[in-house]
């Protein structure tokens, strides 16, 4: 079916969630729930930025978009910056670019950290990355391999010597060499802090965000000569 074959259409990951409330959403007085908010996207043009309020500390986030021809952009917003954020799916491995079919998304996403983690502009600035979308790797690893992508990847056997698609040995491992790919282009040597994320979990969010708070206030203090002791 076509739908068995999203990752050759570019079709939006939240279509399933849209196909199984569709009478919903489509009622005369629908109304959306916290879910249908949070599953529906919106893409970034130009530069957005906002200001929040949390803990009684403000942040101001600098949101850019990801497609290539909104990258000639970023240049703009490099100025005290005190973290990145670099958001990558890598549920995408086994689908091409919107703007150039021949090109991976997750090869894609890697290139540009590469850029972005290694520009002079960000030598002492820390680069926080969220591995994002792991629900739905999770539900492609046992039928995908991450071969497609990465011809390299030969997945460990668990403690019982078996290479299981379906257990969560093997997504971990895969997780972990995804990783280790980011890594890999780091040459700056200096500290990346990763996170598995899932947008769609405000708990995982919460506490994943919860510790990025930290990197960014210690960061921000240690520029400014006031930071002594571990928050």
């Amino acid at each position: 079916s076509a739908y068995a074959n999203r990752s050759e259409l570019q079709v939006p990951d939240s279509a399933q969630y849209l196909f199984e409330n569709v009478h919903r959403i489509g009622r005369p007085d629908y109304v959306p729930t916290h879910d249908d908010i949070l599953r529906a996207r919106l893409r970034t043009s130009g530069i957005v930025e906002r200001d929040f309020m949390i803990n009684n500390t403000k942040f101001s986030f600098v949101d850019v978009g990801g497609q290539r021809n909104e990258r000639r952009k970023w240049i703009h917003c490099f100025d005290n910056v005190t973290a990145v954020l670099f958001v990558a799916a890598i549920s995408e491995y086994d689908q091409v670019l919107y703007e150039d079919e021949k090109v991976n998304r997750l090869q894609e996403s890697i290139n540009v950290f590469d850029k972005v983690c290694n520009l002079e502009f960000f030598s002492k600035t820390s680069m926080i990355l969220f591995l994002n979308k792991q629900d739905l790797f999770k539900q492609k690893i046992p039928t995908v391999p991450l071969s497609v992508c990465f011809p390299d990847f030969e997945p460990a056997a668990d403690g019982n010597g078996v290479v299981d698609p379906n257990s969560d040995f093997y997504c971990e491992d895969a997780k972990e060499f995804i990783k280790t790919k980011f890594y890999d282009r780091n040459r700056q040597d200096k500290d990346i802090f990763p996170h598995y994320t899932c947008a769609t979990d405000t708990k995982n969010v919460e506490r994943v965000f919860s510790s990025c708070r930290k990197i960014i206030v210690k960061d921000h203090l240690e520029r400014l000569g006031l930071y002594h002791t571990t928050l």
